[in-house]
């Protein structure tokens, strides 16, 4: 038994620095602090609400509908956090913005991914839940995407994510000196003959945490680097940007038709004019 020396979840949140009031809406989780201006740049309006370690936060409009916008760093744990303590400020749809690495070969640098689910090669989320446990993007977050980037005319593809606990050795790199990781050819092929799309190293965490928490979460990531043709150009990442919050619009619009239709899920019978 433990004492109550301390409970980081009392008004503001423990790392986030947010407390009830300061966000509405869905929440895009970039990685890095510097993209969430990026993001935000593509939207109507928006503010800072807060800054602290890896976590910075703006919240504004998109098309009149209101989001946000959370840094989470790189990784599974510190998302996991930004997951836990954005939804106690009651944050309830979540859309992972990041990059990635392709591993099939038409998936071009500068393409979109659009994740429907994940394989869960990080740790974080085994703490939470037995392994076999899936990480499924909620079908909403990926209808929501998939209109933004057909609206937007991005090129994209839709499958399957492997997120990672290693941006080398966990996605089949050589490490420092060539090191190379037992099993990292025998990995990669595996992954890419089942057709995973991408490595990534957050995706899989954010949704099982949504999922087991009764919330919706999604993912779009920018090809960076493509592993079958060798490329690699850090370029495309405001399609991305402009594709998620376009989703995050999208979604608070399908949350009005199911209210005024009476219904609890989307679906082919309702419709979203432009």
């Amino acid at each position: 038994m433990t004492g109550d020396s301390e409970d980081p979840n009392d008004d503001e949140q423990y790392h986030v620095e947010l407390a009830d009031g300061d966000i509405e809406g869905p929440v895009l989780l970039p990685g890095d602090p510097d993209r969430v201006e990026i993001i935000a740049d593509c939207w109507d309006e928006y503010r800072e609400r807060a800054s602290h370690r890896e976590y910075r936060t703006l919240a504004g409009t998109y098309d009149d509908e209101p989001l946000a916008v959370t840094s989470t760093g790189i990784g599974s744990p510190s998302a996991a956090i930004a997951v836990e303590e954005l939804a106690r400020i009651g944050a309830e749809s979540f859309i992972r913005v990041g990059s990635c690495g392709a591993i099939q070969e038409e998936a071009s640098v500068g393409d979109l991914v659009i994740t429907t689910a994940a394989v869960r090669q990080e740790g974080t989320s085994d703490e939470y839940v037995r392994e076999d446990y899936p990480a499924a993007a909620a079908d909403e977050v990926v209808t929501a995407l998939v209109t933004a980037a057909e609206r937007l005319g991005h090129d994209y593809h839709l499958g399957i994510t492997c997120s990672t606990d290693s941006f080398y050795a966990g996605q089949s790199r050589p490490g420092f000196e060539g090191f190379r990781a037992a099993g990292a050819e025998e990995r990669i092929e595996g992954l890419q003959e089942a057709g995973v799309l991408n490595f990534e190293m957050e995706a899989s965490a954010i949704l099982t945490l949504s999922s087991l928490y009764g919330l919706r979460a999604g993912a779009v990531c920018t090809v960076y680097a493509n592993r079958v043709t060798g490329e690699f150009r850090t370029e495309g990442q405001r399609k991305a940007a402009e594709t998620a919050s376009l989703a995050a619009a999208l979604l608070s619009k399908m949350d009005k038709r199911k209210a005024e239709a009476g219904v609890d899920h989307w679906h082919a019978g309702l419709s979203l004019s432009e």
